[in-house]
This record gives C-alpha cells, structure tokens and sequence, in this order.
C-alpha cells in the first residue's frame, strides 16, 4: 500500500471530483483524477487504483439511476466501447500516457470551441446516429482503457442530442459501469490490479460513495441550461489541462 502523504494529499481531492463528475455534477473535470494523481505516482499505477474505485462509483450511479437511461444509446455505443478496449490491450506497450492526454485534450478543447464558436448552443438536437455513436464508443473505450478519460468522446457524441439532464447522466453512468468492467481482466493481465494497488483502492473506496452522492445532489439544485453551459466549460478545462500535460510530457 502507497504511505506517501503526498500522494493522499492529491488522491483525497481527485477522487472525490471523480465521485462528483460520476454522479452526472463537474463533468467534464472528472477526467482530471489521473493527472492530478500522477503528479505523485506514475500513470499507469494511477489507473490501476482508480479501476475498482470507479466500479464501485458505477454501483452507487447505476442504483441512482437505474430507470433513467438511454437504452437505444447503449446499445450503440458499447459495442463500439469494446473494441476499443481490446485495441487498448493490444497497443498497451507502444502507446504513451502522454500521446493519449494530447488526443483527449485535443477533442475536448476542440469540441468546446465548436459549441461556443459555432453557437451550436442554439441549434437543434441532433439524433441518433450509429455511425458517429460506434466511432466515438470505440475512441472512448480506447481511452478509457489507456488513462480511465473516456469522458470526453463519449461527451463528443451525446451532448449533441440535448437530451434531459437526468437522461443524459444516467446514461452515462450505465456505459462506464458496462466499460469498467470489461476492463478488470486485460488490467489483471497486466499487473495493474497487484496488492500494492488494491491496497491503496481500499483506503480510498470509502470517498467513492461519498463524491457520488455529493454529485448527484448538486445535478438536482442545477437547471437544465447552466448544466449544459457548465459541461461544456468543465470539457474546455480539462481538455487543456490534458493538451498541456501531454505536450509537456512529450518535450520533456
């Protein structure tokens, strides 16, 4: 198990905003737990103690929501999601933490800016599309597996359709608990879910629950523009957050 104060002093925060980002408050910021996590620990460990923290967030969320989902989404999206995954485990030992912060931070900053430039605030709700739905599912499988930041293509594909608040987070919380999952035995294969790691998931499982539970209660007090507005500032912050770190990363 990690002692470090250091680490805890990062991991407490992160884990929380992880918690408030599941229970559908915060957004886009809850892509921002490995990064700050990593500023003590190496990445890669990172996912490994963040994986069975976010499946018991997912436990907590599916319960909230478990009448509030979109099923046709779903349906759409996760296959998608597993395929990226599996592209994930086959590309584990060539693809950097820092190329996949540059290309989430890339599609976040780049979706936002579109939405405020363009002022697709004010434009119509798009529909569903299988096409775009089992691309954006892949590419978020991909890095949900890589760095746990498949939040921002899966944003990229369902912010579009405008769908109620409540609609919205619930299906996002149904996909990562599905993309959570499927991800336990490629991590298993590679040493990431070791003792030291589950340890150190252990001590910090009891902040799941709560940073859930905090989330959950903020979305209700939320209405439904600012939410969108909010989301989508959330999604520009942590994507150059991301661009930063990853450009850094690669100069260094």
């Amino acid at each position: 198990m990690i002692t470090d104060i250091w680490f805890y002093a990062l991991a407490v925060p992160a884990v929380l905003l992880l918690g408030m980002s599941k229970g559908g408050f915060a957004g886009g910021l809850g892509i921002l737990g490995v990064p700050i996590m990593s500023l003590a620990i190496s990445p890669i460990q990172v996912a490994g103690i963040l994986l069975p923290i976010l499946i018991v967030m997912d436990m907590v969320g599916v319960w909230a929501y478990r009448q509030t989902f979109h099923k046709e989404n779903l349906f759409i999206i996760l296959p998608g999601a597993v395929i990226g995954i599996l592209v994930g485990l086959a590309t584990a030992s060539f693809v950097t933490d820092d190329f996949v912060r540059i290309l989430v931070g890339l599609i976040a900053v780049g979706f936002a800016l579109d939405y405020w430039i363009a002022k697709r605030g004010d434009a119509a709700p798009k529909p569903i599309n299988r096409t775009k739905g089992t691309f954006w599912g892949t590419i978020s499988g991909f890095t949900s597996f890589v760095a746990h930041a498949g939040g921002t293509p899966f944003q990229v594909y369902m912010l579009p359709q405008k769908l109620d608040k409540r609609l919205y987070v619930g299906t996002s919380v149904m996909f990562f608990a599905v993309v959570n999952l499927v991800k336990v035995p490629p991590y298993a294969m590679l040493g990431q879910l070791d003792v030291a790691n589950l340890s150190t998931s252990l001590v910090l499982m009891p902040l799941a629950s709560i940073g859930m539970i905090l989330g959950i209660k903020a979305l209700n007090l939320i209405p439904e523009r600012p939410f969108y507005i909010f989301a989508y500032t959330a999604l520009f912050a942590a994507g150059s957050k991301l661009l930063w770190d990853g450009i850094n990363g690669m100069l260094a």
